[in-house]
């Protein structure tokens, strides 16, 4: 309506040329035409019609009324509504509900309801120049409330036409019945009450009924109770009733407003609701068996590979014990080698297993999924052999995505390994990146809300898999390989550290028609990063100068063993046992150069509360937290923010000693060449 009004040929009406408008008129109609809510502005003698969008439905069919008399436009109504007008133009605002008006908008004359305002409108000399009319149909409503009293009026007259035989029907129902007086006193009942609730008629005549309403329906029926003396009736609701021997029963409920108060008709439902209680316990007694079979699974598995690992690290120690007693020392790496080798695999198999839960420690950074593909092409395809053809196809103007890369590089190798076994012989892996956008939410457990998403898609054409291994496939420790060759916890790690960084993955897959397996990442939509330049590997140290360093471990082995690593290498190194002993070696040190420290710290106050502590006292405190369960509320701000890191137990202390000599090690000054500056 706003280029309408702009466009349309005012100087042939009564207005003029719109740039001669006065402002009262000019403000007028931009108020008119900014509002949602139906208006329409009548000005001067003429009453010329303008009009906004919202009200248009009302106009119907009706000849295009810009420009028009008002008079003109609603020429079939006016002997109704002329006077209101003129009133108006006097001086008087208008006021009416649901106003009953014969219209001709759609070729013939309908009944309609209207509630509207006429509002005065005053020029810049203070007299009325025109009028808004802020208006809503209520043609429906005023029809649905005329059809419920119609109803409501016609059950009244038939239950006081009835009211002779009325013992009658009320001895052949098997539903309670019962008329209540305004004050909730009942004043008749059916036989049904002395046969469903043993009650006798003259045991609840005069009483109240609330005295036999459950206490927890007690709301309910209040409010069903509200909506009768407003007039309106009631159906299906559903409360209880006392027994006369205790106990209650359910019934559900319809009622209805009538002169003598409310009349009321209840249906006993209380086998059915027990046959639902019983179903609904069934279905929860299902879930947790279906649950504990799950744990039972899950605890199984690890229990087996975490014996074998054990096994084998307790053999290598037995025998390197054994040999060093014999004096033989030659070959002892070959038990250390072993029992490195499979606390390796140990500290793999928990990474796994937190993966699947979603307690992993992630690093999420701005990423492009497609420059990953891209960069471990070359390995995918030495890890599916020569056999195997592979097609990458990504995406030409790819969104970014907030991840840990190492992480999705992780699951990205795990999925093209399962494909890999699934051709067997031969086959075709095809991987692919695109951009989504998806309107409507994703329904399901794991469904996700409206928005941007990347996918990145690796599709087989091997053996496929059955309904119901799909359905399984993501369970920790299920494998549909012999024993020995997987360890079923791939796709587990591949599913919780997708839903960890706030996606979703998909199994698509039948028999003999092949697999594909689709992973949604949400879109990042913050500053892209700079394009980063490699960072050198295995860069030398020098021998620490006395840096002091406070640690933070409840587990007193592992302490000593890290102050021992870093005293070696010329650090000063002060423990504590946990955040409270921590907090007072700090203020009696006065400062340290880092802070190492679990997450999880024993008394309440663990070692995230530790590190915002001393950031409050010391703002450029670095911090390295570690730990073995990422379950802690540690914020990607703070893993992330500088000064900061986070390494995930088991590490070697090999790692923690170079990441403590990097976080350490003097920042480079910042060269630059002022020359063509100062020329």
């Amino acid at each position: 309506m706003s280029v309408k009004v702009r466009n349309h040929d005012w100087g042939s009406t009564a207005l003029g040329p719109l740039h001669l408008w006065p402002a009262s008129l000019r403000i007028a109609v931009d108020m008119l035409l900014a509002s949602k809510f139906p208006g329409c502005l009548i000005w001067g003698p003429q009453l010329v019609t303008l009009y906004n969008d919202a009200f248009k439905p009302i106009l119907g069919a009706k000849p295009e009324a810009l420009g028009r008399g008002f008079d003109e436009v609603w020429s079939e109504a006016w002997d109704n509504i002329g006077a209101l007008v003129f009133r108006t133009l006097s001086g008087e605002a208008i006021f009416i509900e649901n106003f009953p008006l014969m219209i001709n908008r759609n070729g013939s004359m309908e009944q309609t309801y209207f509630t509207f305002c006429f509002s005065p409108i005053r020029d810049e000399r203070g007299a009325v120049a025109g009028f808004l009319d802020t208006v809503i149909e209520t043609t429906a409503s005023v029809e649905a409330e005329q059809q419920w009293r119609h109803l409501a009026n016609t059950f009244e007259r038939q239950v006081q036409e009835r009211t002779a035989d009325r013992n009658q029907f009320w001895q052949l129902s098997s539903d309670i019945m019962l008329m209540v007086l305004p004050d909730l006193t009942i004043s008749a009942v059916n036989p049904a009450w002395t046969q469903v609730l043993g009650w006798h008629q003259d045991e609840v005549l005069g009483c109240l009924i609330m005295n036999w309403v459950h206490a927890d329906d007690y709301q309910e029926v209040t409010s069903v109770v509200e909506r009768l003396r407003a007039g309106q009736g009631t159906g299906n609701t559903v409360s209880r009733l006392r027994h006369k021997d205790g106990h209650y029963r359910w019934f559900n409920w319809a009622a209805v407003p009538s002169a003598l108060g409310f009349t009321a008709v209840g249906s006993d439902i209380t086998q059915e609701r027990e046959r639902e209680e019983a179903l609904r316990h069934a279905e929860e007694l299902l879930h947790q068996s279906q649950k504990m079979e799950a744990i039972g699974q899950l605890s199984g598995g690890m229990a087996h590979d975490f014996n074998n690992l054990l096994t084998s690290i307790s053999g290598s120690l037995e025998l390197l014990e054994r040999r060093i007693a014999q004096g033989q020392l030659d070959n002892l790496h070959v038990y250390l080698d072993a029992a490195r080798g499979a606390t390796r695999r140990a500290a793999s198999l928990t990474h796994r297993l937190l993966a699947f839960s979603r307690r992993q420690a992630l690093d999420p950074k701005p990423a492009s999924v497609n420059q990953l593909v891209l960069d471990i092409e070359r390995l995918i395809q030495q890890t599916l052999g020569t056999h195997i053809e592979l097609q990458v196809q990504v995406e030409p103007a790819p969104w970014w995505v907030l991840v840990d890369a190492t992480q999705l590089e992780n699951a990205l190798i795990n999925l093209c390994i399962n494909a890999r076994d699934a051709m067997g012989a031969g086959g075709c892996l095809r991987i692919s990146t695109g951009n989504e956008r998806h309107e409507l939410p994703f329904e399901g457990e794991d469904g996700l809300g409206p928005g941007d998403y990347f996918s990145l898609q690796v599709q087989d054409n091997g053996q496929g898999m059955s309904a119901d291994i799909v359905a399984r496939a993501f369970d920790p420790f299920f494998t549909t390989k012999p024993v020995g060759q997987g360890t079923g916890l791939g796709l587990s790690m591949v599913y919780g550290f997708v839903r960890q960084s706030g996606g979703r993955v998909w199994i698509d897959s039948s028999p003999g028609q092949g697999t594909r397996v689709k992973i949604l990442l949400p879109r990042y939509l913050g500053e892209l990063p700079e394009s980063s330049r490699g960072k050198p590997s295995g860069k030398a140290y020098a021998r620490a100068n006395g840096e002091r360093i406070l640690l933070v471990d409840d587990e007193s082995s592992l302490r000593s063993m890290i102050k021992e690593a870093l005293d070696e290498e010329g650090f000063e190194v002060f423990v504590a046992g946990d955040a409270n002993a921590a907090l007072q070696q700090f203020q009696a040190l006065g400062s340290v150069d880092l802070l190492i420290t679990d997450i999880g710290l024993p008394g309440g106050f663990n070692g995230r509360q530790l590190a915002n502590a001393l950031r409050m006292l010391q703002p450029e405190q670095r911090i390295l937290f570690i730990t073995g369960f990422a379950a802690q509320e540690v914020t990607e701000q703070q893993v992330l923010e500088p000064g900061s890191a986070l390494m995930t137990k088991p590490f070697s202390l090999q790692d923690l000693v170079h990441q403590v000599q990097e976080m350490l090690a003097p920042v480079q000054p910042l060269v630059c060449d002022l020359s063509p500056v100062l020329r």
